[in-house]
């Protein structure tokens, strides 16, 4: 990375945790952090972290990655990290240390994820050299109609309207999936891995900046129930930066997991409270039943794995629409040399910009759950056709249209056009363990504080408005419509990316549905561009997903907009707050990167 652009994500980084650098860190530039940094005043909500998690702190906000000689964790929030930290410096698996990390991430970030949502996991197993994907998705439920979203006369109903309250709550599946992933790779007793969880809750954990401003951000919404107001306003004033929460309902809730596992959560007193403050959300009741958390499943869905640049991309198929697009836009790419072009290349962002242009066309046409519409997978990442499909870059201006295209289908099926929203939200775990598994697992309650419905200490999702509210377009049927017991479409795209069999680099980030081009984005700048995993991670976004480049404000991407704009691009400068966690397996060892964007950290052994 250029010295300036690094020097930029280190001032965002000490902006964003509150951290002072000393004036080497200031100055340098791509090398390895200078004796003289300093960790300035740790924010509150930091001040108790273990050495190891500060002096990673200290890295992210310098520019360099985390190191690790058998096994490292990234994740969103230091707490959750240092809980995975501890399973694994215990021996534990990946699997092991994930449950440990998503049960804090629940307690300190449940504006992102939790309990009441869902999650995507990729696994790459060291003894076998096989990758295997879990399917925690969110389900709709069986009493849920075509016109869920709709209003009396068949409009789609205003995508907040539908947001907040009952009716856009599907079946939790993240419990499910976090004891499936034991059930198969753990080996440290389950009851073990929800200490540190336990404990934050029962004794409370300070609120971090970020926590506290969000929160006041949303206060409108996050008041309309009073279970969530009472958590996020105690005493009526909006959560502060520094204040000690206590959350004894969410410790109580793990309890009951540790001592009788997921069923816990599918079965019972708390299944019994999920589905009444579903059903008795009095503005916008939705229509959860027990009986859709009693036949919920984890799927295993075969991987879907895509070739670039002499490595295999691998990642979540259908009914996520990550691991098909990110492979799309990298097999349309992998004619063009961008490693010649370079990272400040207005012609190499040109070329990712209409790749992803045609590969969220057939996103929009193609892709939904497979379990209720068959989708041309094999078709979507052949080779053939996507060499077709990158051959429509080879100009030199911006594609003035883009369509779907046709892939071989081995069913006669046309679709219409979705255009359903995913709003940016969500969480990213990448763990590698000391035998050498890895995991890359992304995780949401959809929106921001997901419904706004709160029981038991913890949020439950909005996952249902992933769905189109719309049945139809142009008179054909929308594959990813509203259907009983059916998976929303997901952006999601945790991602393990393997060199003659083995992982190289674990992926995945937040985001709504611009994941797909910030996980793009890391690859490419890791792959083509010679980045290091921290750095790749900073790189400034541009994104382009429907037409309009999107590129991140207060970044040298913004330097990039006239000559975009000279090729055809219509542009739009703003924030663009991925949370990417990732990590580089390296034969020196293993290198993490963090988001400077987000509180998260890498923390190696």
């Amino acid at each position: 990375m250029p010295a300036h652009l690094r020097q930029t994500t280190a001032i965002a980084a000490c902006v964003l945790l509150g951290l002072t650098l000393g004036p080497a860190a200031a100055q340098q530039s791509t090398d390895a952090v200078a004796p003289e940094t300093e960790l300035g005043d740790l924010p509150p909500a930091f001040e108790g972290l273990g050495e190891g998690a500060k002096a990673a702190l200290a890295a992210k906000a310098a520019g360099t990655p985390a190191t690790g000689a058998t096994w490292m964790v990234a994740a969103a929030n230091p707490l959750a990290v240092e809980a995975g930290a501890r399973v694994l410096a215990e021996g534990g698996s990946a699997a092991d240390a994930m449950v440990a990390v998503q049960a804090v991430l629940g307690l300190v970030e449940p504006q992102s994820s939790g309990l009441g949502g869902g999650a995507f996991l990729v696994w790459y197993d060291a003894a076998t050299g096989s990758v295997t994907t879990l399917d925690g998705r969110e389900t709709a439920p069986l009493a849920a109609t075509p016109r869920l979203f709709q209003t009396a006369d068949g409009e789609p109903m205003g995508f907040w309207d539908a947001v907040v309250g009952g009716r856009s709550v599907g079946t939790p599946g993240t419990p499910a999936l976090m004891e499936a992933a034991h059930e198969r790779w753990g080996t440290l007793d389950w009851s073990g891995l929800f200490d540190e969880a336990i404990a934050h809750a029962e004794d409370g954990f300070t609120v971090s900046g970020r926590l506290a401003a969000l929160v006041a951000e949303g206060e409108e919404r996050l008041r309309r129930y009073s279970a969530t107001e009472a958590y996020f306003f105690p005493g009526g004033e909006p959560l502060q930066e520094g204040a000690t929460l206590v959350n004894k309902p969410y410790a109580a809730v793990l309890r009951r997991m540790r001592d009788e596992g997921a069923e816990a959560i599918y079965s019972g007193a708390i299944a019994q409270d999920i589905v009444s403050t579903v059903r008795g959300a009095e503005d916008n009741p939705g229509v959860l039943s027990e009986t859709d958390l009693a036949v919920y499943r984890v799927v295993e869905r075969p991987a879907v794995c895509v070739e670039y640049r002499a490595h295999d991309v691998c990642g979540m198929g259908p009914p996520s629409s990550g691991a098909l697009t990110v492979g799309q836009i990298l097999g349309m790419l992998g004619g063009y040399d961008l490693a010649t072009l370079g990272a400040e290349s207005a012609e190499a962002w040109r070329l990712i910009g209409d790749a992803s242009r045609l590969a969220f066309a057939d996103r929009g046409r193609y892709m939904a759950d497979s379990d209720f519409v068959p989708v041309p997978t094999e078709g979507l990442v052949d080779p053939a056709y996507l060499a077709e499909r990158g051959a429509l870059l080879s100009g030199d201006d911006a594609l003035p249209e883009v369509a779907a295209g046709t892939p071989e289908y081995d069913h006669a099926l046309l679709w219409g056009a979705d255009a359903s929203i995913e709003l940016p939200s969500t969480s990213h775990i990448s763990i590698v363990d000391a035998a050498g598994n890895a995991l890359s697992m992304t995780t949401t309650i959809e929106n921001g504080f997901g419904s706004r419905l709160m029981t038991n200490g913890f949020l439950l999702n909005n996952e249902l408005t992933d769905f189109s509210f719309r049945t139809h377009a142009d008179g054909w049927p929308i594959a990813n419509r509203v259907e009983p017991g059916k998976r929303p479409r997901s952006s999601m795209s945790p991602t393990i990316v393997l060199k003659d069999g083995a992982p190289v680099l674990v992926v995945g980030s937040p985001g709504g549905s611009r994941i797909i081009g910030y996980v793009t984005k890391t690859i490419i700048g890791h792959l083509d561009w010679g980045l290091d995993v921290q750095a790749a991670v900073d790189l400034p976004h541009l994104v382009n997903r429907f037409g309009t480049y999107d590129l991140e404000e207060g970044t040298s991407a913004t330097a990039l907009e006239a000559p975009l704009q000279e090729m055809g691009f219509e542009t739009s400068v703003r924030g663009l707050t991925s949370g990417l966690h990732a990590i580089a397996v390296t034969e020196a060892g293993l290198l993490g990167g963090a988001d400077s964007r987000r509180e998260g950290i890498a923390l190696g052994d």
